[in-house]
């Protein structure tokens, strides 16, 4: 398979963290990946001449829009493969598209049921478009006039917010941050799951959680204890807790059994 990672135009730069392709020639024997909690909001595109990705036995619509991911699940891969996916920044889904993040956590909808997909004619022209790059570029401009649409219900605090805590790996103390805001608790959650999808609580867990993911990938530890005391999970069991949550598997089993073709979307040897 070939996976590639893409940046995007300057105009999307605030909004898309990359746009991510992935190819194979040849007939791929069925496969499973099992997408780990990023933090981040995505849209997919499948070419279903070629190959398809099914959930829970359900065949995943051509064009996907999905939201935070919190928990392990699994997809199942068929065919051969032609895909474009893009990494959203988190509050994308409320900044691009408008939505309730919330009402995509842990769920998808099809993009093309949504009526500026439908009136932009989105997915009939990524159809019959060849090109990986020329999809690329209807892909961006769709976005670029969903923005355009969205941009004054743009929140500056939920995105200051999202700043701090990633900036500082979800190390920041959110009861200051809410001090900062002058926002009460109730409020300032409110508006993060709005725009976010999930807790700053749930987001901070994640950012650790990521990080400590990078520490994995990169081999960058002696010990895994070092991995849970860097990161301040109280100890190694709790940190293997936590990894179970967000990827499905330990450490260990991690490292052993995924092969991470694409980021955050591993392909499991069951």
């Amino acid at each position: 398979m070939k996976y590639q990672e893409i940046p995007p135009p300057n105009y999307l730069q605030h909004h898309v963290r990359y746009f991510w392709t992935l190819e194979s020639d040849a007939a791929a024997v069925p496969r499973v990946f099992g997408p780990v909690a990023d933090g981040c909001p995505g849209l997919l595109f499948q070419q279903s001449s070629r190959g398809t990705f099914h959930q829970d036995n359900k065949l995943l619509p051509d064009l996907l829009l999905y939201g935070q991911t919190t928990k392990y699940t699994e997809l199942q891969l068929a065919g051969t493969i032609c895909t474009i996916g893009v990494c959203f920044y988190p509050n994308a889904l409320h900044s691009v598209f408008g939505l309730n993040a919330g009402d995509l956590t842990n769920a998808c909808t099809d993009l093309d049921l949504l009526e500026a997909s439908k009136d932009y004619f989105l997915n009939e022209r990524l159809a019959t478009t060849v090109s990986l790059q020329e999809k690329i570029a209807i892909i961006s401009a769709f976005l670029f006039e969903q923005i355009n649409k969205h941009q004054t219900g743009a929140d500056t605090a939920t995105q200051y917010a999202l700043m701090q805590i990633m900036a500082s790996k979800g190390g920041i103390s959110l009861k200051e941050l809410q001090q900062q805001l002058r926002l009460t608790e109730r409020s300032f959650e409110r508006r993060f799951k709005q725009g976010v999808g999930i807790s700053p609580k749930l987001f901070s867990r994640i950012c650790r959680f990521q990080h400590s993911l990078t520490q994995l990938r990169n081999n960058n530890y002696s010990k895994l204890s070092d991995i849970a005391f860097e990161n301040d999970y109280a100890d190694q069991s709790h940190y293997i807790r936590v990894f179970k949550e967000f990827a499905g598997v330990s450490p260990y089993q991690y490292q052993k059994k995924n092969t991470e073709i694409v980021t955050n979307f591993p392909s499991i040897t069951k």
